[in-house]
């Protein structure tokens, strides 16, 4: 629980860090420098740069783009320049990091359809047994979409501890006698590939949701400025994944 507690003051400490930059990328921006800019946001990028990789790879996994079609290179790229020709628009330095995610996805989404999900394994989640859980499991490594998202991801700070991923599943305090539970019982390659295939099988709003919350931290505000969308309709979205993953775990590792 410790080290889930300091992973979130981590990635908390990186939207303040981003926010701190801001009145540097205006001066920079008024003396028109732009290698300093580029060079000050680009300490800002590593996190947006998996986001978007993510994606990609995810829609490489279901066959929406072709694998040589486009690089998570070229929207950083273009995210530069929306930045510095869009910086006077931002309303302050708590701004520039959600802003900067909300452009990612409007890049992204002249690239990205939003995929269709299965709707059966939405709407059948809760009768899936076992071994349906296992034979899922097994396709999804098999077909090669498993390791072709997870493995960018392998770094990803917010997947180094099984209690982390979790802790953002079992919210209520009934919930720890599970969490002990699958800690005891599962490594963290298991949890965290258990949560990508579930995750997967998601509505895309759902997923993005679910990942800008658990693993960027951003709140529900700020994730509706991101998606454009609305508090309560991502307060939805987000309380569905989560119910979601809640019950694969159960009954999978539970029942």
């Amino acid at each position: 629980m410790e080290e889930s507690v300091n992973m979130f003051h981590r990635q908390r400490e990186i939207h303040l860090f981003v926010a701190g930059k801001f009145s540097d990328l205006l001066r920079y921006k008024k003396e028109d420098d732009v290698a300093s800019f580029n060079n000050l946001l680009l300490m800002a990028m590593p996190a947006v740069n998996r986001y978007v990789q993510k994606n990609l790879n995810r829609a490489l996994a279901t066959g929406k783009i072709d694998k040589n079609k486009y690089k998570a290179d070229d929207i950083i790229n273009q995210l530069y320049i929306e930045v510095y020709d869009h910086i006077y628009e931002i309303e302050n330095d708590k701004q520039l990091y959600p802003w900067m995610f909300g452009k990612v996805e409007e890049l992204m989404g002249d690239i990205l359809e939003e995929e269709e999900f299965d709707s059966l394994f939405f709407q059948n989640i809760d009768d899936y047994s076992k071994p349906e859980w296992d034979e899922m499991q097994e396709k999804f490594s098999t077909d090669g979409d498993g390791d072709l998202v997870m493995n960018e991801e392998l770094d990803d700070i917010s997947y180094a501890k099984k209690d982390f991923i979790l802790n953002h599943v079992f919210i209520e305090d009934k919930d720890q006698k599970l969490i002990d539970q699958l800690d005891g019982q599962l490594d963290v390659e298991n949890i965290r590939k258990h949560s990508e295939m579930v995750l997967r099988q998601l509505p895309m709003p759902m997923h993005k949701v679910y990942e800008l919350f658990s693993e960027h931290h951003f709140d529900l505000v700020e994730i509706a400025k991101i998606r454009n969308s609305t508090i309560q309709e991502v307060k939805s979205l987000l309380e569905a994944g989560r119910r979601s993953l809640r019950t694969s775990f159960l009954k999978r590792y539970v029942d």
